[in-house]
């Protein structure tokens, strides 16, 4: 590992003056992903920039109804908060089924947005990576695929992103607060990831050595009836192969809302919109769940060994959804 400096900040604006002073630093939350891929060299920070003491670890109801969370929650603290549990549901078994009891009490939320895939091409410096030496090619479209993606990839990358927590915040329309030397500015979580393209090395919108202070929930009464379904390959933890957030309001057996986010499909949080528009104002069965489905499905890019994931999130969507059906007509 590269020897490093080390500064814990206590203001925000002393993080974001620390980072504007020095381009070789990086902020530091809890470290789950981070420090891992320093071990690794894949990072290689001269100062590391000490977050977890700033005052941003609260979880509040807001005048108009939003759920706003400080970039500095704990992944616990979050799964855990009566609001959270209560409003968004599918949220809080997302952050559950993501790593284990003792990553989840040191992740923090800002931390798990801004992690990066655990391709192993990635991780493996000795070999190239477009994501992490830009124009170096991609090994995995030739190689050990069969967990990357199948929505939204390029010639240039295919990897995904590993985020439970992602999946439930992009169904809820999340918009990600931050802070740069020039003052506040907010996300949208759909613009936050950028797309693939030929520059797989440039992951988000945020402006350079800007500091994620939060995340606002909009209200949304649809997600309290919400799930979250995570299909991996071993019971204990471990990443997804394919995983669904979704929140469901039927009436009179007719979809009167829906909201549809996958994971490890793609490069960010997939949040499935032809598939919502598809089932907005039509029946709740399971011929139309499947159809929806495929709606989304339908620009689905398989390689040679992940092809499985169409069919597998076609099930999900399918069994997620006629849970939720049933649920609400109890």
């Amino acid at each position: 590992m590269k020897e490093f400096g080390y500064q814990r900040v206590l203001e925000v604006s002393e993080a974001v003056s620390v980072l504007g002073a020095d381009p070789d630093a990086r902020y530091l939350g809890g470290g789950t992903n981070l420090v891992d891929l320093m071990k690794t060299g894949v990072e290689r920070p001269g100062r590391l920039v000490d977050v977890r003491e700033l005052p941003l670890d609260h979880v509040e109801v807001t005048p108009d109804g939003a759920l706003r969370i400080g970039a500095t929650v704990t992944n616990s603290d979050l799964a855990a908060h009566p609001e959270v549990r209560r409003r968004y549901p599918a949220l809080t078994q997302a952050v559950l089924a993501g790593a284990s009891g003792q990553l989840r009490n040191m992740a923090t939320v800002g931390g798990n947005l801004l992690q990066r895939t655990r391709c192993g091409y990635f991780t493996d410096v000795a070999g190239p990576c477009n994501k992490r030496l830009p124009g170096s090619g991609c090994p995995a479209i030739e190689g050990e695929h069969h967990n990357h993606a199948i929505l939204g990839a390029s010639a240039h990358c295919v990897a995904t992103h590993p985020s439970d927590m992602g999946v439930a915040l992009a169904a809820f329309d999340a918009v990600v607060r931050y802070e740069t030397a020039d003052g506040p500015g907010e996300l949208p979580l759909a613009d936050f990831y950028l797309p693939v393209g030929d520059t797989p090395h440039l992951e988000t919108a945020l402006p350079s050595g800007a500091l994620i202070t939060g995340i606002t929930l909009p209200p949304a009464p649809v997600a309290a009836h919400s799930r979250y379904r995570k299909v991996r390959e071993r019971a204990s933890y471990a990443f997804a192969i394919g995983s669904i957030a979704a929140a469901l309001d039927v009436r009179d057996g007719v979809v009167q809302e829906v909201r549809l986010a996958f994971g490890a499909v793609a490069s960010r949080p997939w949040r499935a919109l032809a598939a919502e528009r598809a089932l907005t104002g039509g029946p709740a069965t399971a011929e139309a769940f499947a159809a929806a489905a495929d709606a989304e499905l339908a620009a689905a890019e398989a390689l040679p060994h992940n092809g499985y994931k169409v069919p597998l999130m076609r099930n999900l969507v399918v069994a997620l959804l006629t849970e939720l059906t049933e649920e609400a007509a109890r």
